[in-house]
């Protein structure tokens, strides 16, 4: 047991972490200490049992996996992170690993690259999928939108027009026009739905936004 990687499973969705459990189980030289379904969760189980790797997912209930990163990293800077996520985007990419995460891999890299992925960060090394690392070199030189202007984009995702834009963030409507005309000379687009578009495949803004879409685009402006 003294030979094998120690892991720690935080992933929300009972079914994918019980199949990661399931499939680490399988590997001699590895074992699954402590599974947690939430970032908070997981900070307090990695205290209790120091795992060698973490697979982490980035999109969780209460503190999400870069909230969790950081904390983690903060009080033991040694902790080796894997981020294993459905957001290929350059923008979540960056700022896991400006948490402190050493790798980034998709999920729908599992079957082909975890083994390999899980070996590399115990040994201190990087790894992060090539599908992201190609994104992240291809927007390296992207300029970065401003809170306000995210918050715009965020708001335009659950369908909401300029009039109420403006209302939500108390600002004149013409000030959100302006934003707007920034915000598709960032992201090289000509109209409101590629915008949004862009910003979801660049994890700009998070898909989960959407559930919500036809619910707020009927609300009084």
């Amino acid at each position: 047991m003294s030979d094998r990687i120690r892991i720690m499973v935080v992933e929300d969705h009972h079914i994918v972490r019980q199949g990661l459990v399931a499939l680490l189980a399988t590997i001699p030289d590895m074992t699954v200490v402590a599974e947690a379904a939430d970032g908070k969760q997981a900070i307090g189980l990695f205290r209790q049992h120091r795992p060698d790797v973490t697979l982490m997912d980035l999109q969780m209930p209460g503190m999400d996996g870069v909230e969790a990163i950081k904390a983690i990293r903060t009080e033991y800077p040694d902790a080796r992170i894997l981020v294993l996520t459905t957001y290929e985007g350059d923008v979540q990419a960056v700022r896991a690993l400006k948490a402190g995460a050493t790798g980034y891999l998709l999920k729908s890299s599992l079957r082909t690259e975890m083994l390999n992925a899980i070996y590399d960060v115990h040994r201190g090394r990087r790894h992060i999928d090539r599908v992201v690392a190609d994104e992240i070199a291809s927007h390296v030189t992207s300029e970065k939108l401003s809170q306000r202007e995210v918050a715009i984009l965020e708001l335009i995702a659950i369908g909401l027009a300029n009039k109420q834009i403006a209302g939500k963030l108390e600002l004149a409507e013409e000030t959100v026009k302006a934003h707007l005309k920034t915000i598709f000379a960032k992201l090289d687009v000509a109209d409101r739905t590629h915008a949004v578009t862009v910003a979801l495949k660049r994890g700009i803004i998070l898909r989960k936004l959407q559930k919500t879409k036809r619910q707020k685009a009927t609300e009084p402006a």
